[in-house]
């Protein structure tokens, strides 16, 4: 499968779609935002470029795309003044797969950009915003084009399905599960740990070409605790889609093959992974590491393990759909992850765990 020409959360917005189903993403991005400002404050501190380039790498298609921009661009002006320093121009990069739904982005700037003139005497800051579709393993930028890169729930996608996942007759090695599990074999972890150094790495050394000297990136991932791959965080919602496929491969919707060869391309790494991959790729210094988790809360009513499936459901509706084929029934399907959920939770609590890492291109 080509992950690249695939995967896409879902566009639109409707009522299955990412823009109506990103709420947690925004909560997180949220919760850090603090960081992300600091973060900028001492780039401009630092460096006060006429010119500021500024990219957002996996910005998806929701209400999440622009919000970010909009705060940067108030603080930069603020501080901009405090320093009576004449107001830098936004050069803004919006990166995103080719499948993105980059249309309805495009479609909200005009709101944008009056959001931004509005009380403004003198009609805003100068702000150039382009789409640019690739994939961030790999370059996508000329040199020493940017000063600050912003990354939200992305970094945890891997490039594709780690290839040593199947065996010499392409048949998975993982049988039955979707992501690395308590019944995994020992080859299936490591597998999935090969895949995400080789892709950040090559992020790394990508972004370290494209970033000015002491230009800082902010990257908000899901990550893990400890060594253990296995546990009641992110691993644990895979290990629940894998029970909803076997539930719909019990009610003859799907056949069993389909889901022995099914594999997500995702990796929640530890911190001394992700410290690790940045010592020995070379280019950057950790400036800040944070792990937190995002309080739940139900809206209109609806259940936490409803919300999940929805939120699982925009991202991997792509994926599942290219795998399994139109004809799966995703209501079904989503319905019962839902309600797995729910009565997990009732035994024990959930705990996903993201981090937010702070680098400095050195």
């Amino acid at each position: 499968m080509d992950v690249e020409k695939v995967f896409h959360m879902t566009g639109g917005v409707g009522k299955t779609s990412y823009a109506q189903n990103s709420s947690l993403q925004k909560k997180a991005s949220d919760m850090v935002k603090h960081i992300t400002m600091e973060t900028i404050q001492k780039l401009y501190y630092a460096i006060a470029p006429k010119s500021l380039g500024i990219a957002d790498l996996g910005c998806s298609s929701g209400p999440n795309s622009l919000s970010l921009i909009k705060d940067i661009v108030e603080l930069v002006e603020e501080t901009s003044y405090k320093l009576v320093h004449p107001l830098p121009e936004f050069r803004v990069y919006l990166n995103d797969l080719p499948t993105n739904d980059f249309n309805s982005v495009f479609k909200s700037l005009p709101d944008f950009y009056r959001d931004l003139k509005k009380d403004r005497n003198e009609g805003g800051p100068a702000i150039f915003i382009a789409g640019y579709p690739g994939s961030f393993y790999g370059r996508l930028f000329p040199n020493n084009c940017l000063h600050f890169i912003y990354s939200s729930y992305s970094l945890h996608w891997l490039s594709k399905v780690p290839p040593a996942l199947y065996d010499e007759h392409g048949k998975s090695v993982n049988k039955g599960n979707v992501y690395i599990s308590e019944s995994s074999p020992p080859s299936v972890s490591q597998a999935y740990w090969n895949q995400f150094q080789e892709d950040f790495s090559l992020f790394l050394k990508s972004r370290s070409v494209e970033l000015v000297t002491g230009g800082r990136m902010v990257l908000i991932l899901l990550g893990r605790i400890g060594q253990d791959h296995v546990d009641r965080g992110n691993s644990f919602f895979w290990e629940i889609l894998s029970r909803s496929l076997a539930t719909s491969v019990s009610q003859g919707q799907i056949d069993k093959e389909k889901l022995d060869s099914y594999d997500v391309h995702f990796y929640a790494p530890s911190t001394s992974e992700i410290e690790g991959e940045v010592r020995r790729e070379g280019s950057f210094e950790v400036d800040r590491l944070e792990m937190f988790e995002i309080e739940r809360e139900a809206k209109d009513g609806e259940s936490y393990g409803t919300a999940v499936a929805m939120t699982v459901r925009a991202i991997q509706e792509s994926m599942i759909c290219n795998h399994f084929g139109d004809g799966i029934d995703l209501d079904t399907l989503f319905n019962n992850y839902g309600e797995m959920v729910d009565e997990e939770m009732a035994k024990q609590e959930i705990k996903p765990i993201t981090f937010v890492v702070v680098l400095k291109k050195l």
